[in-house]
């Protein structure tokens, strides 16, 4: 999509629904190393969301009543949150994974998945850019 000037827009921020917003986002930021931007709570004074750091990008953990998602493998929507990793750190990155109680649960060539604190597919991954074809 391009916005009027005729650039391609940039994504703002990504949005993962939890049930406990502080849990989810605790695992995030130290696994992960997302610092904190910002908090935002209800007009009651409840925590609503918090908004970590992804570059230019934003990763919010908003609070959801729904019920939890599983998704396995590709489905439909939004299925997987990947970070990218240089190949020869990715036993260091799925140990600190395994530490906060994210077990890996698949591996491909490049990429190992596992599951956030509410069940959300993440994984880290040194798939080169420039690769033709083939799966993570």
């Amino acid at each position: 999509m391009r916005s009027d000037e005729g650039r391609a827009l940039e994504l703002h921020h990504l949005a993962l629904g939890a049930a406990d917003v502080e849990r989810v986002a605790a695992f995030y930021r130290e696994v992960f190393r997302l610092h904190e931007r910002t908090r935002y709570h209800t007009e009651a004074g409840l925590l609503r969301s918090i908004w970590l750091d992804l570059g230019n990008v934003i990763l919010m953990i908003e609070r959801s009543a729904e019920a939890p998602r599983r998704v396995d493998g590709v489905g439909r929507g939004p299925f997987l949150l990947a970070f990218r990793i240089e190949a020869a750190e990715r036993d260091a990155w799925e140990a600190r994974m395994a530490a906060a109680g994210a077990a890996i649960e698949a591996r491909t060539l490049h990429t190992s998945y596992a599951r956030d604190p509410e069940g959300n597919r993440v994984a880290v991954s040194a798939f080169p850019e420039r690769c033709a074809g083939g799966s993570g």
